[in-house]
């Protein structure tokens, strides 16, 4: 297979457990050198370190600990990735959920989520856009939601963080494209990772049946499945995708 990223340089947030880790593996399948920003270096149970097994396939990354809703510690995460060779993709991927009663939310509850989904991401964007803007472009991508399309009840702040980096997406890609950097949203569905069957279970529960009953496709979404959608949109596959929202769910939001 080409590899579609060789010779580029990419940060992504998250990348030590779930979509994160597929998408930092995917990365350096495709010839990307990887830094793995994380507050965590080991996975929720997925093995060793993502970094570590990215260097045993023979490829290049680095670990860099990292909490998204501290700036200082993103640009961390991307200075190291100006010593690989140079910034070119940021992928703001690490995000938190909770199902949480509308009326029992807290005003802590809320500002821990915005900080993380949606603060993170726009400075996550930020310092990677200073580098990028220095060195000719690049690509952003930030890892939205479903929720991020359409309200779900028991999900308000996350739907809000969610709605946010949506349209933070697009205003970025208006403001950085001059620059020669594109800026676009992936919208998983119910992928199978420990926040869909630990934090906010979904995938083995009871209701397994009726989740599947609204995906055409008949499955729960992989890691991998959101990987393959950072590829295209980190590599020059997608040159001319700017401010868009690449729904990656089996087809269950647009069928009923």
């Amino acid at each position: 297979m080409a590899e579609l990223l060789a010779e580029k340089v990419a940060v992504v947030t998250g990348a030590s457990s779930g979509i994160g880790r597929a998408i930092a593996l995917g990365f350096a399948n495709h010839g990307a050198s990887v830094v793995v920003a994380d507050l965590r270096e080991e996975p929720r149970g997925e093995g060793g370190p993502t970094h570590e097994l990215i260097r045993d396939r023979g490829g290049t990354a680095e670990y860099v600990e990292c909490d998204v809703t501290d700036v200082a510690d993103l640009a961390v995460a991307v200075e190291a990735a100006t010593t690989l060779g140079g910034i070119d993709v940021m992928v703001n991927n690490a995000g938190i959920g909770e199902s949480t009663p509308v009326l029992e939310v807290t005003e802590a509850d809320f500002e821990r989520t915005m900080a993380v989904n949606a603060k993170g991401v726009f400075f996550g964007s930020q310092v990677a856009a200073r580098e990028m803007v220095a060195d000719g472009g690049g690509s952003i991508v930030n890892l939205s939601s479903e929720a991020g399309i359409v309200g779900v009840g028991g999900f308000v702040p996350y739907s809000a963080s969610k709605g946010a980096v949506r349209v933070m997406s697009y205003a970025l890609a208006d403001a950085l494209g001059g620059d020669g950097i594109r800026v676009n949203a992936i919208h998983p569905g119910i992928i199978e990772t420990a926040m869909t069957t630990e934090d906010v279970p979904q995938v083995g529960t009871a209701r397994d049946d009726q989740y599947l009953a609204s995906i055409p496709l008949a499955r729960f979404g992989q890691p991998s499945d959101v990987a393959d959608a950072a590829v295209f949109l980190a590599s020059d596959m997608s040159r001319y995708v700017t401010a868009t929202s690449l729904v990656v769910d089996g087809g269950m939001l647009n069928t009923a």
